[in-house]
Formats: C-alpha cells, sequence, structure tokens
C-alpha cells in the first residue's frame, strides 16, 4: 500500500534525479564551451579547437570538478596574459548560459 508520504518521496527522489541530470549536462556543456574560448585565445581552431575543448571536458572527469578546470587554463592560459579572475569569470558566465541553454532544450 503505497501512501502519500511514500508518493511525495519518490516524487523528489524523481526531481532531484532529474536536477542532477540537468546539473551534468550543464557543466558539461560549460566546460566545451571553456574550452572553445580557450581554444580561440591560444589561436586554435577546427579540429584543434575541438581537441582541446574536450582536454577541457575530460579534465573535470579526471582529478574532481571545477578547481581542475580552471587550473588547466590557468595554465594554458596565463602565458596569453589572462588571471585567474579572468578566468573563473568566464566560467561563471558560462555556465549561466550553459543552464539556460539546457533548460531550454530538456
Amino acid at each position: 500500500m503505497t501512501t502519500t508520504f511514500d508518493k511525495r518521496e519518490e516524487g523528489f527522489e524523481k526531481q532531484f534525479a532529474h536536477d542532477e541530470e540537468l546539473r551534468f549536462k550543464a557543466m558539461a556543456r560549460r566546460n566545451k564551451m571553456l574550452g572553445l574560448w580557450a581554444a580561440g585565445i591560444l589561436g586554435k581552431t577546427g579540429a584543434d579547437a575541438e581537441a582541446y575543448s574536450k582536454e577541457v571536458v575530460l579534465a573535470e572527469f579526471e582529478a574532481g570538478g571545477d578547481e581542475e578546470v580552471a587550473q588547466k587554463l590557468l595554465k594554458d592560459l596565463q602565458p596569453k596574459g589572462l588571471s585567474e579572475q579572468q578566468i573563473r569569470t568566464r566560467m561563471t558566465e558560462l555556465l549561466t548560459e550553459a543552464v539556460a541553454q539546457v533548460k531550454k532544450t530538456g
């Protein structure tokens, strides 16, 4: 016999799973956009830019999160004159854009 409490709990679990899936998609999209942005600064185009973008996406998975992405970008972009603050600001801007895109596409 399913109670109202059980139904509410199941609803919350489904919502949590959905929210986590959207968060994952938004972060992956943000990281791809970050990679393409950084690739442009580094003078990479076409397949080289796409490959670099994949490196940025993978940086989050290899060592765990935003900090690794930020450190990879800082290492690569500091010689081009970008500061950590500029990189982190761009990360925030692109996350906002990625969340909007993911919400729009579902």
